[in-house]
């Protein structure tokens, strides 16, 4: 069953630029040390265009919601970006023992690569930033990971709730943010299997599957437990809960229960508000 979370309630922190630019240059470089000179880790390069036989998983989001305050434009970028990032995924062999790095195949998205200002989700609210929107692909391609036997290896939890839960389809606290190169999503293949990742911009969905040499034993269902919704001392909302997953044969035989994580995540909109925001 779930495991119970600690209850945090956590204040907004606001820091310096001085400290903000310190900590980044930090984190940058030691990602990059990571990526080209670490020996425990393999990470994964090989595409294919041809699939897999065997779909394992598979999810698509909207590439559109109705935000209030927040431009048409910026979504239609965030289009852009994602076709950009998708180019240098889909198709991706993930070979027994090998690594995924979101990050390191996408590179870092410029102006000189034709990454656009899409939406950036910064200290609670929308800004205009370079690369904007990828988080849906991070989004995208966690979620579908939980349904197979790959092992997340790095995810970071999005800090803020943004949207209500008004055709939500998963369940809060199921995606993944990213920040280039330092908060990355990474997934390592531990099964004897390949896998392959394929990603495509549809016209009103993003589209992912995860397929495979070999059909799955098993299939999975996330959930989540432990809801709560709290009124902080500092004036804000907080959203907690704890996300699993049972595991069941292709008898829908029950095998297993697998705590997954939990979130804590600061509210942008009132917690009775059910409409777009």
């Amino acid at each position: 069953m779930a495991t119970k979370f600690r209850y945090q309630s956590d204040r907004p922190v606001t820091r310096s630029k001085y400290r903000l630019l310190l900590g980044k240059l930090f984190f940058t470089w030691r990602r990059y040390f990571q990526w080209y000179f670490s020996r425990s880790t393999q990470y994964a390069s090989t595409f294919q265009n041809l699939a897999f036989p065997f779909k394992v998983a598979d999810h698509k989001t909207p590439l559109y919601r109705q935000l209030k305050n927040v431009d048409r434009w910026l979504q239609e970028n965030k289009v852009t970006n994602l076709k950009l990032a998708v180019s240098k995924i889909n198709g991706l062999v993930l070979k027994p023992g090998e690594t995924f790095s979101l990050w390191r195949l996408v590179g870092k998205p410029t102006k000189a690569k034709g990454f656009s200002e899409g939406m950036v989700l910064k200290n609670g609210s929308f800004v205009p930033g370079v690369g904007g929107g990828l988080c849906q692909l991070s989004n995208l391609i966690y979620w579908m990971t939980l349904h197979t036997p790959l092992q997340v290896k790095e995810r970071w939890r999005h800090t803020h709730d943004v949207f209500p839960d008004a055709n939500r389809t998963q369940p809060f606290g199921s995606g993944a943010t990213i920040v280039y190169n330092y908060i990355d999503l990474q997934i390592k293949n531990v099964t004897p299997n390949y896998y392959q990742l394929q990603i495509n911009v549809g016209e009103s969905d993003l589209e992912g599957q995860w397929r495979c040499e070999q059909p799955l034993s098993h299939k999975y269902k996330v959930y989540e437990s432990d809801h709560l919704i709290t009124q902080e001392w500092w004036g804000g909302y907080m959203r907690h809960n704890v996300i699993s997953r049972q595991i069941f044969d292709l008898h829908n035989n029950q095998l297993g229960d697998e705590f997954i994580t939990e979130n804590h995540a600061i509210m942008m909109y009132e917690p009775m508000l059910t409409g777009s925001i």
